[in-house]
């Protein structure tokens, strides 16, 4: 099966599950069918799937990963005055490290809406429809939501790194509150205990809360930058840490905090 016939497979595959997508056309087009695809994807409920559709989706996903590339976390040089930190700019699901870092939500099952620019949807998206059945998994052990401040770790599955620590950010409405401000750093100091207990070697960071959850940008850098320079030197952890940010603003943001 060709890259082009396995896309179509899956394709037809989730467009078989339910009966309102039975007017739906294939697109002719490779990026049409590359988003219908995706979208089906996010929208599709944690229900069990088969063996063959695993296989065959999984030996899709890994070919889409080499042919993006994978960026390796050992090499991206720390800063200097910086034991184990290093700064970089780009999308974190292309990061091969022991562990990268997704701002979740509470229902800590991915982001529902297709085609979402939102990390959490990426993440889904890239790592594959294991992900969300595996935090599914989690979800109905743990019996209610996740709360802001903790972190959940899962396999990368087809993503570059090894795992993915999921973390609930604050929802800012309004004012920033102290309140709001210990959850983040709360967010920051799961994270690490949670790379510590796996004895995992290197971590990337998104920006946590900042887009979708409405946290200032730099606030939000100001308070991951010092958490993190306070864990790695209160346990003296070797993990090397990674802040990846996405967007230009942010990576002024964090080379004037660290450099």
């Amino acid at each position: 099966m060709t890259h082009a016939e396995q896309r179509v497979y899956l394709i037809n595959s989730l467009l078989a599950e339910e009966s309102r997508f039975s007017d739906m056309e294939l697109p002719a087009d490779e990026q049409g069918q590359k988003d219908l695809l995706r979208s089906l994807m996010n929208v599709r409920m944690p229900r069990p799937v088969s063996k063959e559709f695993l296989t065959i989706q999984d030996e899709y996903l890994i070919a889409e990963r080499e042919q993006t590339g994978i960026v390796d976390a050992s090499s991206l040089p720390t800063i200097s005055g910086y034991r184990s930190i290093a700064l970089w700019q780009g999308d974190i699901t292309t990061l091969k490290a022991d562990a990268i870092v997704n701002a979740a939500n509470s229902a800590l099952l991915g982001c529902f809406r297709p085609l979402h620019a939102c990390i959490d949807n990426i993440v889904h998206s890239k790592s594959g429809i294991e992900m969300r059945l595996y935090c599914n998994e989690i979800m109905n052990k743990q019996g209610h939501e996740e709360p802001a401040g903790q972190a959940k770790i899962t396999p990368g599955f087809n993503l570059p790194a090894k795992y993915v620590l999921h973390t609930v950010g604050p929802i800012i409405q309004g004012d920033v509150t102290p309140e709001d401000e210990f959850l983040l750093a709360s967010c920051y100091r799961s994270c690490l205990e949670l790379a510590e207990k796996h004895h995992l070697t290197s971590l990337a960071f998104c920006c946590i809360s900042t887009g979708v959850f409405h946290f200032p940008n730099r606030r939000a850098a100001e308070i991951a930058v010092k958490t993190v320079k306070e864990y790695l030197a209160e346990h003296h952890s070797k993990i090397k840490v990674v802040f990846d940010v996405y967007k230009d603003k942010d990576y002024a943001i964090y080379r004037e905090l660290l450099i």
